[in-house]
């Protein structure tokens, strides 16, 4: 839902972000801001501010930053109405309702509704695993090793031997027939009706705000299938949901562990591997690596050693690169799966194993090289073909390189009779270096770059400087103005902080809610107003650094400026104004 922006900027300033951010970070104050050990990766020594008098936080660190509003989309994965509407609620901000048509108001009911019964489904199986008629399940649980705060954090469950319990009970909280059938919990027939699960331990399925949206079960014993799943429903898309995800969203960790099965994932949750997630019975998708995407760009996948496991770290792999997540692979072996591990081994041998994960571009040629028997000179041939073919995956003649030199390390190939099969190929198939397309070298690539990025540098200084000493903008008058950015992101910025200027105060968190929507922007944004930068500010050199990054900033403006005039009017104004740019000496004292 759209949200005013006078409401959004409402429920910001009557938020305390101190009082937010202290409920998930221990915070000590150190002059006028707060520091802590940062959420969003791994520190031993505090490098995260959070500012009152912004009312933002940042982390020198790694660079996250923002305001309330985006540290509770950062923290807890949220979107940013979910967060608005939870701050609203803190803050007693009365949100404005969508008006929603009778079809729309009609579905919203309908998918509250199931909603309500996945939730009273999973208390009862909960309930009897507890009781004399769930020993069975309570047993098998206690079995596999599993704790009562594990069994209780994951809401595991029993569903009993009777055929239609469930659907007794849900009838008597007064649900009809019709509902419950769309809930995927029951069957109704002609014949008769049957609960869906019985005889199994049961596993909620959570989607990442911790609401039950469907159901995993395990059969006791010999029956079949082992494990069942809920069918499709209005709330339950297998191909678009993630086992764990509601708590792995919220590990600390910059990656998630990808395993096939619910054991897996809980097994690894209680050894202190939050952040393990599994596909629901089901192929690894596209949509589960967007989801992922969403959350980390790296994953490890673990699944089991065996025929199986690898074909689907195969299958997943590409599906994981073509939505931008990097992917690792786990050894288990000798053992089958996460949960068999560490039962054996102990979490701190997995942890190990989880630094040791190999690339999975160099998995799959570990993979590749199975098929061929390396002691038939022809087959060792045969190998080092496909190998060199699969290098030609990479576009870029660097990381190309970087990985032939990893694959003819591994398997002892020579590294340049590799590189010359990889670009004889790529020339027989145009796709190698030897086609065309040659990239320039690498230091005129970086002398490039540094010439592109000056102006977007020297933009990004002056705004810091200006956002940090105010007192600035009465040596700039007359020099500078917003239009002077020319990098499309500080243009906005710079647009924003002379207004808030002019009015006499910078509010940086304000301005950061205008770019809630790109996480990229509103983080370069978040780090404007954190620059540490006032010692900086004295003497002869910073005198000279200043006039020098504020001349840059004008030169760049004046040569767009000329490359876009119309008239020889204006281009006499520029060359005047570069004339005048050259006498520029700014004393900051």
């Amino acid at each position: 839902m759209f949200y005013p922006e006078e409401i959004v900027e409402e429920v910001r300033t009557r938020t305390d972000i101190v009082d937010i951010v202290s409920g998930y970070v221990k915070l000590q104050k150190k002059g006028s801001n707060y520091f802590g050990l940062c959420p969003f990766h791994n520190e031993k020594s505090p490098s995260f501010s959070v500012s009152p008098g912004k009312q933002m936080y940042y982390c020198f660190g790694c660079g996250a930053g923002g305001n309330a509003i985006t540290f509770l989309m950062e923290y807890e994965n949220y979107s940013f109405p979910e967060a608005l509407e939870i701050l609203a609620d803190r803050a007693g901000v009365a949100l404005p309702k969508e008006e929603l048509s009778k079809e729309a108001r009609a579905q919203a009911d309908l998918k509250a509704a199931l909603l309500e019964i996945n939730k009273l489904a999973a208390n009862y199986f909960y309930y009897q695993l507890k009781h004399p008629q769930g020993k069975a399940g309570y047993d098998y649980l206690r079995g596999r090793q599993l704790g009562d705060d594990t069994i209780r954090r994951f809401g595991l469950g029993f569903a009993n031997k009777t055929g239609n319990d469930l659907y007794r009970y849900l009838r008597d909280k007064g649900y009809g027939d019709e509902i419950l059938k769309q809930t995927g919990l029951v069957t109704i027939e002609e014949r008769g009706t049957h609960d869906k699960f019985w005889n199994r331990v049961m596993f909620p399925i959570m989607d990442v705000n911790n609401r039950v949206i469907g159901f995993g079960g395990r059969v006791m014993g010999d029956g079949t299938p082992k494990y069942l799943n809920s069918p499709e429903t209005r709330l339950f898309d297998k191909s678009r949901n993630l086992y764990g995800l509601n708590y792995a969203k919220s590990s600390r960790e910059k990656y998630l562990l990808i395993c096939e099965g619910y054991m897996d994932v809980i097994a690894m949750h209680q050894a202190g591997f939050t952040n393990a997630v599994a596909s629901l019975g089901t192929a690894f998708t596209s949509q589960h690596a967007s989801l992922i995407k969403r959350y980390t760009d790296q994953v490890i996948l673990t699944y089991d050693s065996d025929g199986a496991g690898v074909k689907a770290a195969l299958r997943a792999i590409p599906i994981l690169k073509e939505a931008g997540v990097s992917a690792k692979v786990l050894n288990m072996e000798p053992y089958k799966d996460p949960d068999e591990f560490i039962k054996n081994l102990g979490a701190d041998a997995f942890r190990q194993r989880i630094g040791e994960a190999k690339n999975s571009f160099l998995f799959e040629i570990d993979v590749l090289k199975k098929e061929f028997n390396l002691e038939d000179p022809e087959q060792k041939t045969r190998f080092y073909n496909s190998a060199a073919r699969k290098l030609l995956e990479f576009r870029e003649a660097l990381e190309r390189d970087n990985y032939i030199q990893a694959v003819s390390r591994e398997h002892m190939i020579n590294y340049q009779d590799l590189k010359k099969l990889v670009n004889s190929l790529g020339s027989r198939l145009g796709t190698g270096p030897e086609a065309g397309g040659q990239p320039k070298p690498s230091s005129y690539q970086e002398r490039k770059k540094e010439k592109e990025d000056g102006p977007k540098k020297s933009q990004r200084l002056l705004l810091t400087w200006l956002i940090e000493e105010p007192r600035l903008f009465d040596k700039i008058g007359g020099i500078i103005t917003p239009d002077d950015f020319k990098e499309d992101l500080y243009h906005k910025v710079a647009v924003m902080v002379f207004e808030d200027h002019a009015r006499g105060e910078v509010n940086p968190a304000a301005i950061l809610n205008h770019f809630i929507n790109d996480q990229e922007e509103y983080k370069t944004v978040a780090s404007l107003f954190h620059a540490r930068l006032k010692e900086s500010l004295s003497g002869e050199e910073q005198n000279k650094a200043f006039t020098e990054t504020v001349y840059k900033v004008k030169k760049n403006s004046l040569d767009e400026a000329s490359r876009t005039a119309t008239d020889i009017a204006q281009l006499q104004d520029i060359i005047r104004a570069r004339s005048e740019l050259k006498r520029l000496h700014i004393s900051l004292d």
